[in-house]
């Protein structure tokens, strides 16, 4: 074994060995490489689904660096304070870690790494959740861009560094430090029985994810101009999962689209082109960290949004029963999967934000508790685009009809059978599972009958033009 002091590699949201430049470093180093994972405050605030799917990763995470003769050492505190511990117990002479661009994780890992550098220890942070640092893109004008298309064209023809590999060895220090054990940390606890039903949807490593990209890119990246719109079909790659908890890596998936593009597979430039949308919402973040919790065109703090969590047709949204098959559909499919068809999100916010006129903050707090590919930037970007308040969002005048939408897009209603089982005959076992995964509270059963619209689609776009006309701004 080599002289030199250990690294901790802090992992957070980098749940692979691949394409891994601070775990490659550290091993690099020459002295052992203590994997660690912290849960800090900024993992109690995770909502429900997001957390146990995070439980889920780190437990894979660990199976892996164990086949690798290594350990993920679990620790629970306040993260400078954990990281100071296993300095003292180790002897680790330096830190890595992979940045994070929210505002919370900027706050603690710029106060990490002034206080470890202070205390005389190699504080590094690495690259890799993005392709394009959100400092290194700006306009003619110095400004960021508020709008995707500058933006993409911007980026599309920079380089993006080839992805990494595993590293073929880690060394291992002569005595691990004390680890928490995962089961005590309860993540799943709040997901209760939900847990089962989305258990089999989930695809867990990294991979299964190379294994979703290479399904992508085989099979489904020539029709995927038209596929990604039809909610009924395996048209997409499924990738925001991994992509969220970093169990493959944007770098990764952005080479295979390019790849599929010179072999001329007509989809791959619109997968790319949603590569980067992922990117803009990151630097809208880094830029305007507002973004996450207020209006980020703050006229908008002026409109009348309705902003009762538990006003009866919010409780008929959340529970998939406003009588809109789209709108319920989408809802169960979530319930069911954990993730949900990307047409069937901007229908359920749209009619959320526009039709019942509430708030997208309601809507934005429900996705952080329900969705396994949960991701800070992109659901509030996403929230924010349907509602009319974000940047370079959809017009407020266009207000998506989930009637006709469900016409163009699921024309044999084969994602309603899939998903809605009241008043049908031969019950899709799918839409059996939405009764098993939801709430006994909610008191919904298989025979119930299915309501009528709680805002009809005509009659809701009235409202909201009459609203969007009526104000203020």
């Amino acid at each position: 074994m080599s002289n030199s002091k250990p690294t901790l590699v802090w992992l957070r949201r980098d749940l692979r060995l691949s394409d891994h430049p601070a775990l490659l470093a550290a091993c690099e180093n020459g002295g052992a490489v203590i994997p660690v994972f912290i849960h800090d405050d900024t993992v109690d605030a995770l909502g429900a689904a997001p957390k146990w799917r995070l439980g889920l990763g780190l437990g894979h995470l660990a199976e892996a660096l164990h086949a690798k003769g290594s350990q993920l050492i679990l620790r629970k505190g306040d993260a400078l304070e954990v990281l100071r511990d296993l300095i003292r117990e180790t002897g680790a002479g330096a830190v890595h870690w992979t940045r994070l661009y929210d505002p919370d994780a900027v706050a603690r890992d710029t106060a990490v790494k002034a206080a470890l550098k202070e205390d005389g220890v190699d504080a590094k942070s690495f690259a890799r959740h993005v392709m394009f640092e959100p400092w290194t893109v700006e306009t003619k004008t110095g400004g960021y861009y508020k709008v995707y298309t500058p933006f993409w064209n911007m980026v599309k023809g920079r380089d993006v560094a080839a992805p990494l590999p595993a590293p073929k060895n880690m060394p291992a220090p002569h005595t691990w430090p004390e680890s928490d054990n995962l089961d005590d940390w309860q993540m799943g606890a709040a997901m209760r029985r939900g847990a089962v039903v989305v258990r089999p949807h989930v695809r867990l490593g990294e991979a299964a994810a190379q294994d979703r990209l290479d399904h992508f890119i085989t099979h489904l990246a020539q029709g995927y101009n038209e596929g990604r719109d039809q909610p009924w079909k395996d048209g997409t790659s499924n990738l925001s999962e991994n992509l969220a908890l970093g169990e493959i890596s944007p770098y990764q998936c952005w080479h295979a689209g390019r790849r599929a593009m010179h072999e001329g597979k007509q989809g791959a430039e619109t997968f790319l082109k949603e590569l980067v949308w992922r990117e803009f919402a990151y630097h809208l973040m880094h830029h305007t960290p507002r973004i996450l919790d207020s209006n980020w065109k703050e006229a908008w703090d002026a409109f009348p949004w309705n902003t009762d969590e538990n006003h009866a047709e919010v409780k008929a949204w959340k529970q998939g029963r406003t009588g809109i098959q789209f709108v319920d559909a989408a809802m169960r499919e979530m319930y069911v999967t954990g993730r949900m068809h990307n047409r069937g999100r901007m229908i359920v916010a749209s009619y959320l934000t526009k039709h019942l006129l509430c708030d997208w903050k309601i809507g934005q707090k429900w996705f952080e508790a329900c969705l396994i590919d949960w991701d800070p930037a992109a659901n509030a970007m996403g929230w924010q685009w349907s509602a009319g308040s974000g940047p370079d969002a959809t017009p407020y005048f266009r207000v998506f009809n989930p009637v006709t939408q469900l016409d163009k897009f699921d024309k044999q209603r084969d994602y309603v059978s899939r998903w809605i089982a009241e008043g049908r005959k031969n019950v899709h076992d799918d839409a059996r599972s939405y009764f098993d995964a939801i709430p006994k509270a909610w008191g919904l059963k298989v025979d119930d009958i299915y309501p009528s619209p709680i805002v009809p689609a005509d009659e809701g776009r009235k409202r909201a033009l009459s609203a969007y006309e009526n104000r203020d701004f």
